[in-house]
């Protein structure tokens, strides 16, 4: 068997052992006693208009075609819908022709990888960062380098990223906003971003191209801007997942947008459709393609995340936690009052507080806390912190 493969069957991620723990704990104390901060699941449920489209779908005629095969890429009128939303909501250029559709942002990552990397090449990546990143690319055949980030901003530190870039750079992986801290890369972050690539690229005679994992994108509070990368560099692809916009992780639906505007963009999208191949990622579900596109620039109720936010924020920090604020996605990432994050979720453990440390995010000494959990589980899970904050003399 395959040792590396094996590896990573017989080591689940950090978040599915606590996410586990916390079934088990449930069953011994009521689910009402477990304040469950581990994953990163949607607690709001969809628009009423992803009911309404499931349903007027599954009272059609022609049952067959609805559950039948679309084509490898995807359903055209699918593709389509999502391409004039890019066009009206970013004013970019866009076309079904560079859409694929996929099984959520994992998959849109590990086909994006895939497509542009070769045995030996780079992706660069900024910590805090999604703790499958180093799996994804490794799985393509390239080294994960992962730069810190300004400890104060959780914002790009661009010293850094101009040292790293090299001639084995394939790609720049953001994720803005950010899991786990929230942090979203403004306009001016973006701009110098793309004119450092651009820069390196002319200079190694290849292109570094930009990968956007976007499954938060509209999960911003305060009138936040979130820059759309395409606009600002063209080698850019965006890999975007409904699971979070629309509440629907489990239905697995997503989609690659690879900039018409790109170098080579024609070749480009067909390694993205070669990738799928490869990878077995063909024919995304067939029902939840039909349903997003009657939902274009829908979301759920994002108050309720942040009112989560807020609370949870002020709470804290009047407790003693230092955290970033963040200003979109759903989770605070939080410093630890002790060096080792590990030995500080053992002890919120006492408290039925289940927390993931930071060190798979690349960040030693932090906690992340993901909110997207109900008003009132936050509001009972309060006093818990404050006594984990006290145990410290914070």
């Amino acid at each position: 068997m395959n040792r590396r493969m094996y590896g990573l069957g017989s080591k689940r991620s950090v978040i599915r052992e606590i996410f586990e723990f916390g079934k088990q704990r449930a069953a011994e104390v009521g689910a009402e006693n477990v304040y469950d901060f581990s994953l990163g699941n949607p607690s709001v449920a969809p628009p009423q208009a992803v009911e309404d489209a499931i349903e007027e779908l599954l009272r059609g005629k022609d049952m067959t075609a609805l559950h039948g095969y679309t084509s490898a890429p995807g359903d055209l009128a699918t593709r389509e819908a999502i391409a004039g939303h890019i066009c009206k909501s970013f004013g970019v250029p866009a076309d079904a022709a560079h859409i694929y559709m996929t099984c959520g942002a994992a998959a849109s990552l590990t086909i994006s990888l895939s497509a542009i990397c070769n045995a030996g090449d780079e992706v660069i990546t900024f910590a805090p960062y999604f703790t499958e990143y180093k799996v994804f690319a490794e799985t393509a055949g390239a080294s994960l380098i992962a730069l810190p980030s300004d400890p104060d901003t959780f914002q790009i530190d661009f010293s850094a990223l101009e040292g790293a870039i090299s001639p084995k750079t394939a790609a720049v992986l953001v994720n803005s906003p950010n899991n786990p801290s929230g942090v979203v890369y403004g306009r001016e972050t973006v701009e110098k971003l793309a004119a450092l690539l651009a820069e390196k690229s002319a200079e190694y005679g290849h292109t570094i191209y930009l990968i956007s994992d976007e499954p938060y994108r509209e999960l911003v509070y305060g009138g936040v801007e979130v820059p759309y990368l395409p606009a600002y560099y063209k080698d850019t692809l965006v890999c975007y997942s409904y699971s979070k916009s629309l509440s629907l992780p489990g239905e697995r639906i997503g989609y690659i947008f690879v900039s018409p505007q790109a170098k080579d963009a024609e070749e480009l999208y067909l390694a993205v459709c070669g990738a799928g191949r490869a990878l077995g990622y063909v024919c995304a579900p067939s029902l939840f393609q039909k349903v997003i596109a009657r939902c274009q620039g829908m979301t759920s109720d994002v108050s309720v995340y942040e009112k989560n936010r807020n609370t949870l924020l002020s709470a804290l920090t009047s407790y003693g936690f230092k955290c970033v604020r963040p200003d979109g996605a759903f989770y605070l990432f939080v410093r630890s009052p002790e060096p080792d994050a590990n030995a500080f979720c053992e002890r919120a453990k006492q408290y039925d507080l289940l927390l993931v440390p930071g060190d798979d995010f690349g960040c030693k000494g932090y906690v992340r806390i993901a909110y997207c959990v109900s008003p009132a589980m936050i509001a009972r899970s309060l006093p818990a912190f404050e006594k984990l904050a006290k145990s410290y003399g914070l």
